[in-house]
């Protein structure tokens, strides 16, 4: 009906020339990939997994990138990654799962290939944020690997490593209890060189730190309830409220584990160390 209608209405229309063929998926895949080739810009997909292909005659391990139909194909070498590192592989393995930038180096349409660089989008996005920070500068930072003690993230192509004593006031026994992959904090650079392209970041700068108005809600000999946050082998750390923990000895006859109550017994608050020293008068769990 609507050929008969737009043969009467359209003059010269013919249905034959006017088949309508809407664009797939596929292809409109095919114009970001190809534009992104033809202009050198940055695109993004999901690294979803890994294959050992010949790559001019050699074996290489790559990452994958689906678009549907389309493979992606990057490299190790072309990763990020220090190829020569002994944990380049279960450093790569990391990122999967996860949306990554990259550029299109190559591509062949007619296999639905096509090869490219998370290396050279890192540079890129490198040089553009050492351009714009500076120290002070807040930014956000995405957190790639999480350990005991200290994070790894991306703040623009620069990877920054965070210390836990960078990360909070108080006592985290385990960064992991708090952060995983993919978590966004936020965090002001602190030093940066820019020959090396390394950067310094710290979160404490934009939290409130508690000392020392703290210290007029805890007084020596007084007793409080506080949570055990960590029992490391010099001590008991118990959690006063967010961001304040005292240093206790292990007790006597007992131990304690984490997540207890207990009624500690004020020793001392040191406002310039920023540190309280406690005893367990009781354990209430």
């Amino acid at each position: 009906m609507a050929d008969v209608l737009n043969s009467v209405l359209i003059e010269g229309f013919d249905p034959n020339k006017a088949e309508y063929k809407p664009v797939d998926e596929v292809n409109k895949k095919w114009q970001e990939i190809q534009s992104a080739y033809q202009n050198n810009k940055i695109i993004t997909g999901m690294l979803q997994g890994f294959e050992t292909l010949q790559l001019n005659s050699k074996k290489v391990l790559c990452g994958i990138i689906r678009f549907n139909e389309i493979k992606g194909l990057i490299p190790i070498a072309e990763s990020g990654i220090d190829p020569d590192d002994q944990q380049a592989i279960n450093k790569y393995r990391a990122l999967s799962g996860r949306d990554i930038a990259f550029k299109v180096l190559s591509y062949d349409k007619d296999q639905n290939i096509f090869v490219a660089s998370r290396k050279q989008a890192r540079e890129e996005t490198a040089e553009i944020t050492l351009r714009k920070i500076d120290v002070g500068y807040n930014i956000h930072c995405v957190i790639r690997e999480v350990y005991q003690s200290n994070i790894i993230g991306d703040i623009g192509g620069i990877d920054v490593f965070v210390h836990v004593s960078d990360l909070t006031y108080g006592w985290i026994e385990d960064l992991r209890d708090k952060f995983k992959a993919g978590d966004h904090i936020r965090v002001q650079v602190t030093e940066i060189d820019k020959e090396k392209q390394e950067v310094k970041v710290s979160a404490k700068p934009l939290l409130k730190n508690p000392f020392p108005d703290c210290a007029t809600r805890y007084h020596k000999n007084s007793e409080y309830v506080g949570v055990v946050s960590g029992v490391p082998e010099y001590g008991v750390f118990v959690n006063l409220e967010e961001g304040v923990d005292s240093l206790a000895p292990h007790l006597k006859f007992q131990n304690v584990t984490k997540g207890e109550r207990v009624l500690v017994r004020i020793r001392q608050v040191d406002i310039e160390k920023e540190q309280i020293r406690s005893k367990i008068i009781r354990v209430l769990d």
